[in-house]
């Protein structure tokens, strides 16, 4: 038998989007298109619900503003440099009430008025670390905050411009961390502990 090599095939952005949309992935798995490539990821273990839970709890009780949220919503994001536009779930996304995103038909919204992302890292922190924030970035989503398990701590980015966040704070867990307008309250992180 013989193996013949084959050359690379040449993926347009079409192609691409068509093979994303088409994807059936098992339940709970949830696909993403980051800068180009498909990412298909587990559910989540307990420990990684927890940090969502306690995030999540103290954003609707304490935010100055009424906020919807939702875990895994797909968010439709700025193209970057050479790759189509990215369709992200983030572990939590929350958005002004008033905004009404939600409403939305369909299965992703638009970037526009979401005010926070959340990530809580994988067994693949870069992508959380690097390529997601980023993406984020780019796309002008005012506040992305990041929980490092690997790491015990909590940074929040913000100020994004120019394809990049220009502040962030990082606290370890255990240590408040402020959130600023439209949420203004202190983010606890003892729970992380």
């Amino acid at each position: 038998m013989t193996a013949m090599a084959h050359e690379p095939v040449a993926t347009n952005e079409k192609t691409l989007l068509d093979g994303f949309f088409a994807l059936e992935t098992p339940e709970g798995f949830k696909a993403e298109l980051i800068e180009g490539e498909i990412v298909v990821t587990p559910p989540p273990d307990n420990n990684h619900e927890r940090f969502f839970s306690r995030i999540v709890k103290q954003v609707l009780s304490k935010s100055r503003t009424d906020m919807d949220v939702s875990g895994n919503k797909g968010i439709v994001l700025s193209p970057g440099g050479l790759y189509p536009k990215n369709y992200v779930i983030p572990d939590a996304t929350f958005v002004p009430i008033d905004a009404d995103l939600f409403r939305l038909p369909g299965h992703w919204i638009p970037s526009d008025a979401v005010a926070l992302v959340v990530e809580v890292t994988s067994s693949k922190p870069y992508r959380d670390r690097v390529i997601k924030r980023d993406a984020y970035a780019r796309a002008n989503i005012p506040l992305y905050l990041l929980i490092d398990r690997e790491k015990s701590m909590v940074t929040l980015f913000s100020e994004p411009s120019d394809g990049d966040y220009m502040g962030n704070i990082t606290v370890p867990f255990g240590k408040p961390l402020p959130l600023p307008a439209p949420f203004s309250f202190d983010l606890e992180t003892a729970d992380f502990l």
